[in-house]
């Protein structure tokens, strides 16, 4: 009597097998996105890993909503005789949203893409520049 299994419990018959995803079916990718408050500015961080800056879209809403988006489609190559047997780039959609603090200055946002990195930067009013006379 044998314990070892005889089959690959991850092979694609095997009912241990990963769900297989569509290519029709969009798959909602996660992405975390780091926010940093310093005295000068908001500072955002997301992991961006093989997208496009044209894919990529920062977007400032009504009421200092800072929203971050990102689409990725699958990319269909020309049918010349070759069979593709597998499709495991992901494809999908990104969305966060962050509401900011008054003192958010939403038109001077900054934004680059580094080593697959966005950072957006939104400076912030000096509040200490307001001084409060007494006597």
């Amino acid at each position: 009597m044998s314990i070892i299994p005889t089959t690959n419990p991850l092979e694609e018959n095997s009912s241990l097998a990963l769900p297989q995803l569509s290519q029709e079916d969009p798959l909602f990718v996660s992405k975390d996105v780091d926010w940093k408050e310093t005295a000068e500015a908001h500072v955002f961080k997301a992991d961006m890993t093989g997208l496009n800056k044209e894919e990529v879209k920062v977007d400032v809403e009504e009421g200092g909503v800072l929203q971050i988006s990102a689409e990725r489609s699958v990319q269909r190559e020309e049918n010349n005789g070759d069979a593709m047997h597998r499709v495991e780039c992901a494809t999908g959609r990104f969305s966060r949203s962050f509401t900011l603090s008054a003192n958010a200055r939403m038109d001077q946002l900054k934004t680059s893409i580094d080593n697959g990195v966005l950072t957006v930067t939104v400076p912030k009013d000096d509040l200490n520049l307001l001084h409060v006379v007494s006597n």
